[in-house]
Order: structure tokens, then sequence, then C-alpha cells
């Protein structure tokens, strides 16, 4: 039986980083009282939970089974830009990541599973049939439609506090510049 670290909902849910731009560590951190959940993840996954939450409200105030009011937007007294909590005791790295909709309580469930070798499926294993393995621990987080709005709208801020995009190649700049393969690795300092 795996672990569940289980906020239904949490007083807290966010996403930050520890770190300077161009190094910095991803987490997802729950909290309700004072049991504190904290589990890192690659920026790439902090995109792509925030896109498929948003994508996932967007549906179901579109449609008609939905009794209660789905925001548009983070309502504004939902703001979160408080750091990360102390300590940060990473509980697992994440790897799959499921996202649903409850009906019934009208929420949004997030569950966050740990990443393993076993989980990963190579080209030529695509046609077995493969038993995923039982995790040894879970984050599961369920949100009403204005917290995870609030996520969202917290998640891309934290992304776009990284390092500039160069204009040119779209590649992170670094302080010191970068070599852009836009111009034949010539090195542009200024984006």
């Amino acid at each position: 039986m795996p672990l569940i670290h289980a906020f239904d909902p949490p007083e807290r849910f966010v996403t930050g980083t520890v770190g300077p731009p161009g190094g910095r560590t991803f987490f997802l951190q729950a909290r309700s009282g004072t049991r504190l959940t904290s589990v890192s993840l690659e920026k790439q996954q902090v995109a792509a939970l925030s896109e498929r939450i948003d994508q996932l409200l967007d549906e179901v105030m579109s449609s008609d089974s939905t009794e209660s009011v789905v925001p548009a937007v983070a309502p504004l007294g939902l703001d979160d830009t408080d750091p990360l909590e102390q300590p940060i005791e990473e509980e697992f790295r994440a790897g799959t990541m499921t996202l649903s909709w409850d009906p019934d309580d009208e929420r949004v469930v997030i569950e966050v599973f740990p990443w393993t070798e076993a989980a990963v499926v190579s080209p030529d294993q695509l046609d077995e049939e493969l038993t995923e393995p039982e995790p040894d621990e879970v984050l599961l987080v369920r949100l009403d439609a204005g917290a995870a709005r609030a996520f969202v709208k917290r998640a891309e801020q934290v992304l776009e506090a990284g390092r500039p995009s160069c204009p040119f190649c779209g590649n992170p700049v670094d302080p010191e510049g970068h070599l852009c393969v836009r111009a034949n690795g010539f090195k542009r300092r200024d984006p």
C-alpha cells in the first residue's frame, strides 16, 4: 500500500523554485496545518501541469453539467507570492502526473507519482503489455476551481522568472550571453 500524501483541500498548494535562474530546482509544495509535503519536478512538468489545469477548467466552465461557477481567471484574494515554506525536504522526484475533475465535489484532482526507472518505456516495448509497478508514495491534491486558477497564475509567474529567451533562437540567455545558433555561433549579449 503506497504512502499517500493527501491534501483535500490544502491550505496552500504552490509551485516554486530554489536556486538562481539557469540552476533552479522546481518544487510542488502542499501544506495543511503543520503537515508540509514538497515534491521536486522539472520545469517542463510545471508548465504542462499548469497548462492542463487551465484547459481542464476551461472545459468544465463551458460544460452545462457544472453546478457552481468556475472562474475564468484566478480570484484576487487567492494570489500567493510568498516563497516556498521551509524546510524544503523533497519527498520524491515527480514522474507521472494525473489530472481529473471530480464532478461530485467539483474539485480538480491532481495525483503526482514518483519517477521510477520501471515507468520508462522504450520504443521497442510500445506493443508489449506492460504493468506499471505500484508506487511507494503519491501526492494527492484536491482543489476547488478558484484555488486551481490561482495555482496556474503563480506557476506562470514562476516559469517567467527564469532566464530571458533570446529573441532570435528562443534559447535561454545566461548573464554572460550565449552562443546563438541563428547567429552562426556568434555570442549575443543583449536580447
